[in-house]
This record gives structure tokens, sequence and C-alpha cells, in this order.
């Protein structure tokens, strides 16, 4: 298996620096796509293994089969939210190295928001809200926030947000 010089952003467009797994403490964290020990946690990434079979492209977008039909039927998601995958892959296409200043602004979000809010219970919803939602709304959300704002007042703010969107911050089943 190669490995990848991006694993915050795997090769078939997912956003690993949003998963709660990537942002565990411990044994249990996911290292990124194609990161060392990635195949440890996904021994059977069936995106993986047909790249490593066929073109070895950093990212699936770079494929000439891309998008094929491992795309289609993207209605359900795992660990992390795949509903923007495509969108991402897309954007990432256009100018990988603006997509990963974006993503990583976001990942700090991620961690300010897990740092200062997290109750133990919030890092998924938080993992969530950051993924589906759009830069500049999560910078809005963080703007308003106070000194005093608690778990439960973010929370409410990104899922304000999000309605405002029209996007739901949860996991499709």
């Amino acid at each position: 298996m190669i490995h990848r010089s991006h694993p915050q952003f795997s090769l078939c467009g997912l956003n690993c620096a949003l998963c709660p797994r990537y942002n565990t403490v411990g044994p249990s964290r996911c290292p990124g796509c194609g990161a060392l020990k990635f195949s440890e946690f996904h021994p059977t990434c069936a995106i993986m293994t047909c790249n490593n079979k066929k073109e070895q492209a950093a990212f699936c977008f770079q494929c000439s089969s891309y998008p094929c039909a491992r795309y289609q039927g993207d209605d359900k998601d795992s660990f992390i939210t795949y509903v923007n995958r495509l969108r991402d892959l897309h954007q990432a296409r256009l100018d990988l190295d603006v997509y990963l200043q974006n993503l990583e602004q976001k990942t700090r979000i991620l961690r300010h928001l897990l740092e200062r809010y997290d109750d133990g219970r919030s890092k998924s919803f938080f993992c969530l809200a950051v993924n589906l939602l759009q830069t500049d709304d999560l910078l809005e959300v963080l703007d308003s926030l106070t000194e005093s704002s608690d778990t439960k007042a973010v929370r409410q703010q990104l899922s304000t947000m999000a309605q405002k969107r029209g996007i739901s911050i949860a996991l499709r089943k």
C-alpha cells in the first residue's frame, strides 16, 4: 500500500481530519487515509484496494475512471459524513492547495471546539457540524460566542446555523 502525503483528506474525498476517530486520543485513533498503520483500522478499504490495483493516484479525482460506480449510493455514513464527499473532491480537483488550506482552517476550528466545549459527549456532533457547515458560517458562530458560552449554547448556535442552511447535523444510517 502506498502512503499518502495528505492523510487528513482521504483518497475518496472524506475529510479524515474532521472525523471523530481521527480526533481520538489513544490507541483507537485512526491516523487518516493511507497514513502509517491505516490498514490496521481499515484493512478492507475497497477504494484503497482499487487504487492500489490500478493507478495509485493520490486522490480518486486523478484516476481516469473517476467518478466510478463506487461513488453511487452515498446515502449512508460511517463515523464521518459522506454528504459533501463529491463536492469536496471537485473543489480539491480545482485547486488542491486552496482546498487543503480550507480543511486546515476547519481543523483548527474543530480543535478549538473540542478543547473548549467538549463535554465528553459532543465530539461527534462537533465533527459533523464542522464537516457540514461552510467555514464562514463556523467563523460566524465562533465570533458570536461569549466567555460564558457553554457546550449546550455552542451546540444550539451550530444547530441554528445548520438549520438556516438547510443542513441536518446527523449521520445518515
